[in-house]
C-alpha cells in the first residue's frame, strides 16, 4: 500500500514536470530549446509509463514505453538532420 502510494506520488510529480517543460516550448526562444522540451516529454513519458507499470503491475506499459523510447530517438535524429540542411550528408568533405 505504501510502495503504491509512492508510485502514485512519484507519476504525479513526473506530470507536473511535463507541465514545466510545456512553458519551455511554447517560450522558446530557438527550435534547440523546443527540441530539448520535446525530448523532456519523451523521458518524461516513458519514465511515467515505467512507473505506472510497476504501481499497477501491467507489463503491457512496459512495451508502450519501449515505443516511446524509440520515437524520441528517431525524432532527435530527425530533428539534427532536419537543421543540417536539406544539400549535407555524412560522407561529405567539409570545405
Amino acid at each position: 500500500m505504501v510502495m503504491s502510494v509512492f508510485l502514485y506520488g512519484l507519476a504525479l510529480f513526473l506530470i507536473l514536470n511535463l507541465i514545466a517543460g510545456l512553458v519551455r516550448v511554447l517560450r522558446g526562444p530557438t527550435d534547440a530549446d523546443r527540441m530539448l522540451a520535446a525530448q523532456l516529454f519523451g523521458t518524461t513519458g516513458v519514465g511515467i509509463l515505467l512507473v505506472l507499470a510497476e504501481a499497477q503491475g501491467l507489463a503491457a506499459l512496459r512495451d508502450v514505453a519501449l515505443v516511446f523510447a524509440l520515437l524520441a530517438a528517431l525524432a532527435t535524429v530527425a530533428f539534427v538532420r532536419a537543421r543540417r540542411g536539406p544539400g549535407s550528408s555524412e560522407g561529405e568533405a567539409g570545405g
